[in-house]
């Protein structure tokens, strides 16, 4: 393997390497900017490249280009929705900055720069996203070699938009029982429950069915989510992290599901429609299920009075639990977090006293108490 640099223009080289590609010799050319010296220390590194597998061939790809194909390699292996954010993301907000830049030419500087622009009319967190999803698809980008090394994988925190943590909105257990008082003669009484007092997500709602649920042992089997697509199609997928969990329910939640359950069953029967086990927990009047946003919307708007949502119900159902001592590690556990340390800081906040605990427990243990 050889290469020889010719100059072009003042300051602006050629570097042009002779490789062997199935017994045919082949010239690969760079463009490269700078001095002579410093084109002759970049032709033989391109050259050691090459002799030691790392060499990445030019190519004309640009940004737009390789967004586009990596979208279409990674859709048969995410969710229809996890696609759609990534083709947001990428292509509608990341694009319109760095699309037409070379894939290979791609560096450090300019992604830094480039999210600096976003900020202007993004959130900081959504830069974030942002940077996961540029992160994951250049990651493939090197295993393809199609570049030499990932260079958002180079910037470093401080490089990124700062994120100001702002605490969970929550309410007060006293505040949940008037809520679900409130709510005990509505449709959205059943999905409340479910959210204040056993932590379930939207589409975990959703998705319930009543084969999920043993009244009998009292608990209830979380093994799958809905999830609602850009365009309104829903469909039904494995639980969040692709692992089911076993929520044991307060006794107010067995008395208030047997009583459902048989309300649901008389109201579906006067439409004609038998209930089973594959039967749905919540559903429309005509028994249909009902659409996560639709849930969503109607939970949220009856709870605005308390300046919660849904989602924030789940959180003051985690309150509620660190509040009463419950070690994070079940309230992980019961909310279906992927580990405990998501749990520690969402809820870090909530937990003022396991300091001041963790130091009378010393002082216990050393019969200084």
């Amino acid at each position: 393997m050889k290469g020889h640099i010719r100059e072009r223009s003042p300051g602006h080289w050629s570097i042009v390497l002779s490789v062997n590609e199935g017994g045919k010799r082949k010239l690969k050319w760079h463009s490269f900017k700078g001095n002579k010296r410093q084109a002759q220390v970049e032709c033989a590194r391109l050259v050691s490249e090459m002799q030691n597998g790392s060499y990445v061939a030019p190519t004309k790809l640009t940004m737009n280009q390789y967004f586009e194909r990596w979208l279409t390699h990674i859709e048969p292996n995410v969710s229809r929705r996890t696609h759609e954010r990534y083709k947001q993301l990428l292509t509608k907000n990341l694009a319109p900055v760095i699309g037409g830049k070379l894939l290979n030419k791609l560096q450090p500087f300019d992604i830094s720069e480039a999210y600096a622009t976003l900020v202007k009319d993004l959130s900081p967190r959504t830069v974030h996203h942002v940077h996961r999803a540029l992160s994951s698809s250049l990651s493939q980008a090197e295993r393809w070699k199609l570049i030499a090394r990932n260079p958002a994988a180079l910037l470093e925190k401080r490089d990124r938009p700062r994120i100001e943590k702002k605490p969970v909105t929550v309410i007060d257990a006293p505040t949940t029982a008037k809520v679900l008082d409130q709510a005990r003669e509505r449709r959205l009484f059943i999905p409340i429950l479910l959210a204040g007092l056993c932590g379930l997500r939207r589409g975990e709602t959703t998705a319930l069915r009543w084969k999920s649920i043993d009244l009998e042992r009292a608990q209830l089997a979380v093994i799958a989510s809905t999830e609602q697509c850009d365009v309104g199609e829903v469909r039904e997928k494995d639980a969040k992290s692709g692992k089911s969990r076993t929520v044991a329910l307060p006794a107010m939640v067995v008395t208030e599901l047997r009583r459902w359950k048989a309300a649901q069953a008389e109201e579906l029967l006067r439409l004609g429609i038998r209930t089973d086990d594959d039967t749905h927990v919540v559903t429309r009047a005509d028994g249909e299920p009902i659409q996560p946003r639709s849930l969503t919307h109607a939970v949220s708007a009856f709870l605005e009075p308390w300046g919660i949502t849904m989602h924030k119900l789940r959180h003051s159902h985690a309150s509620h639990l660190l509040a009463s001592a419950i070690h994070p590690k079940i309230v992980q556990e019961r909310l279906g977090h992927s580990s405990i340390s998501i749990t520690i800081d969402t809820y870090s906040h909530l937990m003022p006293n396991m300091q001041s605990e963790a130091a009378a427990a010393i002082d216990v243990a050393l019969g200084k108490g």
